[in-house]
């Protein structure tokens, strides 16, 4: 029997078992990961071997054939040499010298790993505890055969795509645990999946992620036209995340995807050979909730010019950024939700499509934010507001919406969708549960049925004119538009009364019954 998405799924359980209890999830998800990661090389390497060696017997001609393999690895940088070696009073030692030699032998793999060090006691504890551990750690790896040709696969799956998915199953169950630090690295599937189809990519887009977490997302549009016939490119600002986007991409067979490290507001590094913003067709991101400071990366420190008092308080203006991202308003200093909003409206082709994940007060705080939004509505640029479930992401348990932009429309009407209610039936439109509440295939099939037919529907949609927007002075919160008022049926005073009385002659009754009981017992 070969290899199933269970068992690699249990791996991963029984590693992180392995950590629990000694530091956090948001933490230790890099060293199960990673390993997984290395146990996916070697056996993968192994497999590539085999058919080298099936199909030449020169031992010359399979060692020039090795070079045009998509990876390699030397003796002393796979995951069996390092289980041999798991007794070793060094053994962290030992995988940080592999984990470094994999980068060193392999272009494209080179500084996955410069987050994670495998020898950190203040991580792992002392020299006993953490040679215990990582000695577990392999031993929780070596039975799974990562081998492509030994993975049970579905009529049209490719084996990548199982071992990707329980990477990523990995990822969402690690966020669910890592509380608030969660929202940094993961989307889940359902949201990154109606993402993808709002944005309709096609082939030969490129397709941009400023915020790109572990690219779960970036992934999961690019399998909506075919992962090899797009261009992918992210920027991260997480080490340890951006770590996870480049292993999760390669477990997934992406190649040359450009994910870059580092802050996409005040260091983008994704420009043209202008040196301008380069431009997408595709744009998605789940980017953090109104981010306090986000405009730090601007400030030159010190004594500003034209400034002698170093402790003046630093403020952002426009002429700060080269790419005037912010000529039409600077954003808050504590809330960066516009900052990233401007970043991806201006890297956008002019037949660009865009869908981010914002918090509810993008849609109607005021002062520069109004402003801000104001211009965007004027240019004809918002498409679409999407309101969602509460408790929906990771990390955060309040409601959010998907804003959807598009360059050059045709139309200048905007549609409202409010997912966070019930249907006509009286039924939810998400699944509620008690840890975090999930939309189905259906609940997406809703929300994208209402967006591309643009037509009213009772408690659900609505399609507003720019007019009625103006109107509403550029507010763009859900409730102006889609009435989801509910009536509570009338209250029968003469019924309430009536039952009073009955309840009060009841308790008098049981009053008079417990007096008799009490005088019985001598009470």
């Amino acid at each position: 029997m070969g290899t199933r998405f269970e068992d690699i799924k249990n791996a991963l359980w029984k590693a992180a078992d392995t950590f629990r209890g000694t530091i956090d999830a948001a933490n230790y998800k890099d060293f199960v990961l990673s390993m997984l990661f290395i146990k996916y090389l070697d056996d993968t390497y192994e497999e590539y071997e085999e058919e080298l060696n099936q199909k030449y017997a020169n031992p010359v001609r399979i060692e020039r054939a090795k070079r045009n393999l998509p990876f390699t690895l030397k003796d002393n940088q796979r995951f069996r040499y390092l289980y041999e070696n798991r007794f070793n009073s060094k053994i962290g030692e030992m995988i940080n010298e592999a984990l470094q030699g994999i980068e060193d032998e392999n272009n494209e793999l080179r500084g996955v790993f410069r987050s994670i060090n495998f020898n950190s006691e203040a991580m792992l504890g002392n020299p006993q505890q953490k040679n215990t551990k990582l000695r577990t750690l392999l031993e929780d790896f070596k039975p799974l055969d990562l081998r492509p040709s030994k993975i049970e696969t579905a009529v049209g799956q490719d084996p990548a795509d199982i071992i990707g998915d329980a990477y990523e199953y990995m990822i969402g169950e690690f966020a669910s645990q890592a509380g608030k630090k969660a929202g940094s690295f993961f989307t889940p599937t359902m949201v990154s999946e109606l993402m993808a189809r709002l944005t309709t990519p096609q082939n030969d887009d490129a397709i941009y992620d400023p915020t790109c977490g572990s690219a779960s997302l970036l992934i999961r549009v690019a399998k909506q036209v075919g992962i090899q016939k797009v261009a992918i490119y992210g920027q991260e600002m997480n080490g340890s995340s951006w770590s996870m986007a480049r292993m999760n991409l390669f477990i997934h067979k992406v190649h040359g995807a450009n994910i870059a490290w580092g802050d996409s507001l005040s260091n983008p590094i994704h420009l043209d050979s202008d040196g301008n913003l380069k431009q997408f067709d595709v744009i998605v991101a789940n980017m953090p909730f109104s981010q306090d400071k986000w405009a730090e990366g601007f400030n030159p420190g010190g004594e500003m010019e034209g400034n002698k008092d170093k402790d003046k308080k630093f403020t952002m203006t426009a002429n700060m950024d080269k790419h005037h991202r912010f000529d039409w308003g600077v954003p808050p200093a504590s809330k960066g939700d516009w900052a990233f909003l401007l970043h991806m409206i201006h890297s956008l082709k002019s037949n660009g499509r865009m869908a981010a994940v914002v918090p509810h007060g993008v849609l109607f705080r005021g002062a520069s934010e109004g402003r801000i939004r104001q211009t965007v509505i004027e240019k004809n640029l918002l498409d679409a507001v999407i309101g969602l479930p509460a408790n929906l992401f990771y990390g955060t348990s309040i409601p959010a919406c998907i804003l959807v932009f598009k360059k050059n429309r045709a139309i200048d009407d905007v549609v409202f969708i409010d997912a966070s209610g019930k249907d006509s039936e009286g039924n939810f439109r998400y699944v509620k549960d008690k840890n975090q509440n999930k939309l189905t295939a259906k609940h997406i099939q809703d929300i994208l049925d209402a967006y591309f037919r643009r037509e009213d529907i009772e408690k659900f949609a609505h399609i507003a004119s720019f007019q009625e927007i103006q109107s509403n002075d550029f507010n763009l919160n859900i409730p102006g538009y889609v009435d989801t008022f509910e009536e509570e049926e009338l209250i029968d005073i003469t019924e309430v009364q009536e039952n009073i009385a009955r309840i009060k002659e009841e308790l008098a009754e049981a009053e008079v019954k417990m007096e008799q009981y009490l005088k019985e017992l001598g009470l």
